[in-house]
């Protein structure tokens, strides 16, 4: 008998794993029941997705496209980072399985992806990445075509295709490899996926709203946690919300800030290794991502006692007021930075009340814009797959194009009163307050998918009230 391959022999080893004996690898090839399967229904999704492809065909007419959805990244030595496809792939195809190849061409889809793995060979138990022994099997082709209605083909038989192509790049080096590629079209490819996102579906705006349904449930239960957060750190919170979002959907759809005290002045505090006090705000800007990947983006900035001061919520009804007028912004027909026009006003004119700002008008100056030392970000951005979606889509269709019915878009201005920031009155230095919510554009106007979560002060503190009582 010819010697047996060893674990130096196949991939996906790791360097303490023990040595493996031919008589072990001999016996672990033989002696598997045959595999039962029965195929799932198609997806829900599956239909909207045809459409996008068939779109994507459409614009492209006689050209190959190639996206991929990207593989496993190491996050330290022989350990991966939870895998999620890329959000291009994601959007026309749902399939979850890394290193999966879509090929557009001529009308039709093909989807590439790795078959159930061969146990006649060690690498089902071997490999740590893939091997279904030590993260589970891959569905079968057949099953996942019936589930996500496009043909389906081994990943293999990718490589023999060649040719000019455009690529989604960024995901995959070795797929971009295959085809000859100009990088002008690739990214002509990548900015029409990404206005293809731009007007939500119906089954989006639902998974939209379920990622937003449970992420007010995570408010909820980090308000019931806030005396534990008192007792320990920003990190409870934290911790808190991301139970919710792995129960609920597949993990959060960006990194959870947790702000107590002067941290909310930095706008993106993801250490969350601070005290939480009575007596200081908590700014919470999170989101859970469904099982879909669509995911919410909300903020709500909260006394950690229940209770506004005096000053807190001077600073805070003006934030509210800002993004009153900043929804009321939102409508079909509307220049996109309407609401953050709408909001700076109030912001500005509010500025110059706290005797922040001497000329709310002067500040306003296209040429000053000083009200910014104080807001410093955008009040909108396009929400979805991504938390900042639809980022590669021109300037033109976006940033400076009109809102259209199905736009889901968040609204989120905010003030920051640094520490340090001897212009503003001394009792408002490491003030910072955010209100954000979800909105989808409507026929009639806009809907606030996050509107079960109270954003008056009032109501915030009764809300509070009910669950820490």
């Amino acid at each position: 008998m010819s010697e047996q391959p060893t674990d130096q022999d196949t991939p996906g080893t790791a360097s303490h794993d023990p040595d493996r004996p031919a008589a072990l690898l001999e016996l672990m090839a033989t002696g598997w029941a045959p595999r039962e399967e029965d195929l799932p229904l198609e997806h829900p999704a599956a239909r909207y997705r045809a459409v996008r492809r068939a779109a994507l065909a459409a614009r492209f007419r006689g050209e190959r496209l190639v996206v991929p959805t990207g593989g496993y990244k190491t996050r330290a030595n022989d350990t991966e980072y939870r895998f999620r496809p890329s959000t291009e792939f994601a959007h026309l195809v749902g399939s979850h399985e890394p290193d999966a190849v879509l090929v557009v061409e001529d009308g039709r889809s093909v989807l590439y992806q790795a078959p159930v793995m061969d146990r006649s060979t060690p690498a089902f138990f071997t490999d740590r990445v893939y091997g279904e022994l030590w993260v589970g099997p891959r569905p079968s082709l057949e099953a996942t075509q019936a589930l996500l209605g496009v043909e389906t083909r081994p990943l293999e038989e990718l490589e023999k295709l060649s040719g000019p192509a455009r690529v989604v790049r960024g995901y995959d080096s070795r797929v971009e490899a295959l085809f000859e590629t100009d990088e002008q079209a690739d990214v002509e490819l990548t900015q029409f996926l990404s206005e293809l996102r731009l007007v939500k579906d119906p089954h989006e705006v639902a998974e939209l709203q379920k990622a937003v349904d449970a992420t007010v449930l995570g408010f909820e239960d980090v308000v019931r946690q806030l005396g534990e957060a008192k007792a320990t750190s920003e990190r409870w919170v934290e911790g808190v919300f991301n139970l919710r979002a792995r129960v609920e959907g597949n993990d959060v759809g960006y990194g959870s800030i947790c702000a107590a005290g002067a941290h909310a002045c930095t706008l993106h505090w993801t250490d969350n290794d601070g005290p939480v006090r009575d007596g200081e705000l908590i700014l919470l800007d999170m989101g859970v991502e469904g099982h879909e990947l669509y995911t919410a983006d909300v903020t709500r900035t909260l006394p950690v006692s229940g209770t506004f001061t005096p000053r807190q919520r001077e600073v805070y009804q003006l934030v509210y007021e800002a993004q009153e007028a900043g929804i009321a912004a939102c409508r079909p027909g509307a220049d996109f930075l309407e609401p953050h026009r709408a909001a700076m006003r109030v912001l500005a004119q509010g500025l110059e009340r706290l005797g922040v700002l001497a000329d709310a008008e002067a500040a306003l100056a296209e040429d000053a814009q000083l009200y910014r030392r104080y807001t410093l970000h955008g009040v909108s951005h396009m929400l979805g797959l991504d938390v900042h979606d639809c980022a590669h889509a021109r300037q033109q269709t976006y940033r400076k194009g009109p809102l259209e019915v199905g736009y889901v878009l968040t609204v989120e201005p905010g003030l920051y009163f640094q520490p340090d920031d001897l212009t503003v009155p001394e009792d408002l230095r490491g003030i910072g307050v955010r209100i954000e919510d979800d909105i989808v554009i409507t026929e009639d106007g806009c809907r606030n998918l996050s509107a079960a979560l109270p954003r008056d002060p009032d109501g915030v503190e009764e809300w509070m009230r009910g669950l820490m009582a």
